[in-house]
């Protein structure tokens, strides 16, 4: 049974129409499957089936974990938005659980965003991002039934497809509930920056690059 409907397929048909660079979409799940992850695969064919310039590419988590690693995978489902073809590049955007709900627009906005290569920030933050010295590594927690968090998670990964520097998550809390217990998130979305800075809510553009410039004093650990 298709979880995208028919109005999604004619709208979705239109908007990839857009596309001008091919977008690889790359999940981790494990053949002994994990929650959501066969629903996960079945969305993204379902997304790639509409145009050939979404590309799908699964690898076993448990199986691959070199490779896992490289993505800076942990944990699973995971979706890396990357760019494919014959220039391939990966910025760091990531997606942690089902991208259902409120947040399957921010899957969608993500693909045309990394098509486009264009993050589409404001001339201030593009220059405070583009002075960053060490790296920095945004959490944002959701659920798929908050209308917030796809603004929250939109910017987060502006943020990192704007800077080499910047590796931005989604993260679904109700499936990680072990991070939604360690983070203390009581609501969504909460965004953590490099484990030591927590922002409540979908917070405007210069309030998030402060906050960032803030914590990155304290970068985060290498994996």
């Amino acid at each position: 049974m298709a979880l995208l409907s028919k109005k999604d397929h004619e709208y979705l048909s239109q908007e990839f129409a857009a596309l001008t660079r091919p977008v690889r979409l790359v999940m981790f799940s494990q053949a002994r499957e994990c929650e959501y992850c066969s629903e996960t695969r079945q969305i993204l064919d379902e997304l790639a089936a509409l145009t050939p310039a979404i590309q799908v590419e699964s690898h076993d988590f448990e199986a691959e974990p070199d490779l896992a690693d490289e993505y800076g995978i942990d944990k699973i489902p995971a979706i890396a938005v990357t760019v494919g073809g014959e220039t391939p590049q990966d910025y760091g955007i990531r997606y942690y659980g089902i991208p259902s709900g409120y947040e399957f627009s921010s899957l969608v906005e993500d693909i045309l965003m990394v098509s486009r290569g264009d993050s589409g920030l404001a001339p201030t933050t593009r220059a405070a991002l583009a002075e960053l010295t060490a790296p920095l590594h945004l959490q944002v927690f959701v659920t798929p039934t908050c209308p917030y968090c796809p603004r929250a998670v939109r910017l987060a990964h502006q943020m990192a497809l704007e800077s080499p520097l910047v590796r931005a998550d989604a993260v679904e809390a109700i499936e990680f509930p072990h991070l939604a217990h360690k983070y203390d998130v009581m609501g969504v979305p909460r965004t953590v920056v490099n484990e030591t800075l927590h922002i409540e809510g979908a917070v405007p553009e210069p309030t998030l690059m402060q906050s960032i410039l803030r914590a990155a004093a304290s970068p985060v650990p290498s994996r």
